[in-house]
């Protein structure tokens, strides 16, 4: 099974975001028995805090449920536990990077690299622009999902 762990700054927008759409794509599939799905921040700013309302609300748009869950961060033990560890910008990646001792099995990625326009998803924390972080997500996931199809 391979595991999956999304990261950005607080675990209440872009990283839940991302695991709930994941989650989503694969019940589709059919591949829940393939891919173990979870999410984590870099900071301890909001430990133990539920989705933020308005992410919650863009995926209630879009019909993707959203599991309780508290935020939490990331640890040394999440690089040997999962396989890929996705970051939403490259202040994530910076982090993440300084947090988990480096990346010497190359597990660290950008969402947005696995798609045709790579970069950063954009906070929405500072933004408000929930919609265009779900949008990104989105495609990031679909992306991400084919890469992982093909790699087998």
């Amino acid at each position: 099974m391979k595991k999956i762990l999304f990261i950005c700054h607080g675990n209440i927008c872009r990283s839940p975001m991302a695991e709930m759409i994941m989650k989503h794509l694969v019940r589709e599939r059919g591949l829940e028995g393939q891919l173990s799905i979870a999410s984590a921040a870099t900071s301890t700013e909001e430990i133990g805090n539920p989705v933020y309302p308005p992410a919650r609300a863009e995926l209630a748009r879009h019909g993707i449920p959203v599991e309780k869950r508290g935020a939490r961060q990331i640890t040394r033990a999440d690089y040997e536990r999962y396989d890929l560890l996705i970051g939403m910008d490259n202040a994530n990646i910076r982090n993440m990077h300084r947090m988990l001792g480096g990346d010497p099995r190359g597990k660290i990625h950008r969402l947005m690299d696995f798609t045709s326009r790579p970069g950063e998803v954009s906070d929405p924390w500072y933004s408000d622009r929930f919609d265009v972080a779900y949008r990104d997500i989105l495609e990031g996931c679909e992306k991400l999902l084919e890469h992982l199809e093909n790699e087998d």
